[in-house]
């Protein structure tokens, strides 16, 4: 497999990849951050993996059931069909919770014929760091380990048990199942018990995607990018994840592999702002209460980012037994950027905050809290915006002043006092509006470099930065403003490689990047479209989409030759970004067609 062909399936509490040939190859139990029960993504040989083999004269086509996240795979040679019905069940129940236990379900349902098919079960516990011991029981198989730490997982099936686990061939003459369970069920699962569980999924996923408005244009886009967005948010604390996986490559054969299965404000923010545009209050809400329980302590300071259960130390280690997908090495779990200092979180955690408020003033709990918060990130921001940090990039050596930082100083200040006003808690404001204005007043004269007419990555540097197109999305200048239209035509013309962008071309701590990061070709479409050049912003845009995989998901990065995916995957970024882009040109597509139509 060339490309991240795999399609998601998860619950809200952890997730799976399903390869386009229906091999389970990627799965961490009970929750997104656990360690893997499959890991065949990072290791071919000793990561494990749940597949389902049939000989080559079957072909195999996978798709979504439509506005679900339940994943179907077609194994059909002409006489002979089936299918696997993948999927981790969330459904409400009876008492009004939800269900969304730590398990993976495989309802095979049978089409025609008599088809044929093996398995390969070869679950690795904890990482695969010590050998994983599987046992046929009466009732059902159960692998553990015992090496790094004590753990199981159980199968339970309506097929043979020793086939299964011997990988001898099944016949399919009705409809069966797989149900791998992080815990031991207490009543024996049966083939109508699963469908009923999907069923119940699907009308789960059915009502969710139904809250979603519909647009003319790029509607499938949307929803699927939505559906990915609400696969990677955790229910029980309601941290959003930056992807369900870690360690993937941003280029092959390098070490800018890192760990995404946490919940970086920056990102997290934007994809709840996307996600309550789009008319999804729970995972809004949800958001607000998991920021508000991480600041209990007025003076403390946010860190950029979190673990989902609200930790604050995700210490970095390396798995060196792993040889890392396609051999790119070193996999990592944890992440030490949590340490970092970043300027921007504050004021994009103040947008977020500021966007609840206009949207659900009405019945907005925690009202005193976002105050307090406020207040709190108001004084952080006065006494640091001055200074330089890692940027929103990353970077791990020096701290710089970069531009984009300090515009979202800028926006802290500016939401803080909407939100003052929102609340009528205007008594701050003497002292709010000159500090907005200073901070304004200093990016315009440090950022704008005369030598590229453009803004630049940070104060003094005549490097291009695509994270500056920023600036109009967060109103800190209009899109029509000169230097505004010079900066996007600039940065088009220094990090535009054949319809993908660079983030920057300067080298950063690892030489300079080989991959387009692919939210960055996004901010770039919409900033072309907002400054008028419409024609081009939709043809990049329609190209692009045709990088996405077989299903219509998006990894963090794109090579620029071979147009392949690279990068953690789904990554949250990309699709908030995509939908960004599409909801302006189907919006746009509504306002001609409602112009036709008065012209009529």
């Amino acid at each position: 497999m060339d490309n991240l062909d795999y399609g998601i399936i998860g619950n809200c509490r952890s997730a799976a990849l399903i390869s386009k040939t229906g091999s389970l190859e990627w799965c961490c139990l009970p929750e997104f951050d656990s360690s893997s029960v499959f890991a065949k993504l990072l290791d071919t040989e000793k990561g494990g993996s749940f597949e389902i083999l049939v000989d080559d004269s079957y072909e195999i086509s996978q798709r979504y059931k439509k506005n679900t996240a339940v994943l179907i795979t077609k194994f059909s040679d002409g006489d002979n069909i089936f299918e696997v019905h993948d999927f981790m069940p969330r459904y409400y129940t009876e008492s009004g919770k939800y269900h969304a236990p730590p398990e993976v379900a495989r309802h095979i349902r049978h089409i025609q014929g008599k088809p044929k098919f093996r398995v390969h079960y070869d679950p690795k516990l904890e990482y695969a760091l010590g050998k994983t011991k599987t046992y046929v029981k009466k009732n059902f198989v159960v692998s553990l380990t015992t090496k790094e730490k004590f753990d199981t997982i159980f199968l339970y099936t309506s097929f043979n048990k020793n086939a299964v686990v011997e990988g001898r061939e099944l016949e399919v003459t009705k409809n069966g199942y797989f149900l791998l369970g992080y815990n031991e069920k207490i009543l024996q699962p049966t083939s109508r018990k699963i469908y009923l569980d999907l069923e119940r999924t699907k009308v789960y996923w059915l009502n969710w995607t139904n809250r979603t408005p519909t647009y003319n244009k790029y509607n499938k886009e949307i929803t699927r990018s939505a559906i990915t967005l609400k696969l990677l948010s955790y229910d029980k604390t309601g941290a959003v994840l930056a992807a369900a996986t870690t360690s993937l490559p941003e280029t092959i054969g390098e070490v800018r592999n890192w760990d995404y299965r946490f919940c970086w404000i920056r990102d997290a923010s934007m994809v709840i702002k996307v996600m309550a545009n789009l008319g999804h209050k729970n995972v809004a809400r949800r958001y607000l209460q998991f920021i508000i329980d991480l600041i209990p302590d007025k003076d403390e300071k946010l860190q950029i980012m979190y673990g989902i259960n609200k930790e604050k130390t995700l210490t970095e280690e390396t798995l060196d037994h792993l040889s890392g997908y396609k051999g790119s090495k070193p996999v990592r779990i944890g992440n030490a950027a949590y340490a970092q200092k970043q300027n921007d979180i504050y004021g994009i955690l103040m947008d977020v905050m500021h966007a609840q408020l206009v949207r659900f003033s009405t019945d907005i709990e925690n009202g005193e809290e976002l105050w307090g918060i406020t207040k709190g990130i108001v004084w952080i921001v006065t006494r640091h915006w001055r200074e330089p940090d890692k940027g929103i990039w990353e970077f791990r050596t020096e701290d710089r002043h970069f531009t984009f930082s300090k515009v979202l100083c800028w926006v802290a200040i500016d939401r803080a006092i909407k939100v003052a006003r929102i609340l009528k808690k205007t008594r701050k404001l003497d002292q709010w509006v000159p500090l907005e204005q200073e901070i304004k007043q200093d990016i315009l004269e440090n950022s704008w470099n005369k030598k590229v007419n453009a803004f630049t990555q940070s104060y003094g540097s005549d490097h291009l930065d695509a994270s500056v197109l920023l600036m109009e999305s967060y109103g800190f200048i209009h899109a029509r403003d000169p230097k505004f239209v010079s900066t996007v035509k600039a940065i088009g013309k220094d990090l535009n490689n054949g319809g993908l962008l660079y983030r920057y071309k300067n080298e950063d701590d690892f030489g300079l990047p080989s991959s387009s990061f692919t939210i960055c070709t996004f901010w770039y479409i919409n900033s072309l479209f907002k400054i008028g050049e419409e024609d081009e912003a939709m043809k990049l845009f329609d190209q692009i989409l045709g990088y996405s995989n077989h299903l219509g998901l998006f990894s963090e990065d794109i090579d620029f030759k071979t147009k392949r995916l690279l990068g953690n995957f789904p990554q949250a970024y990309s699709h908030l970004a995509l939908i960004e882009c599409a909801v302006n040109f189907a919006n746009k597509a509504g306002e001609e067609k409602v112009l036709e139509s008065m012209r009529e």
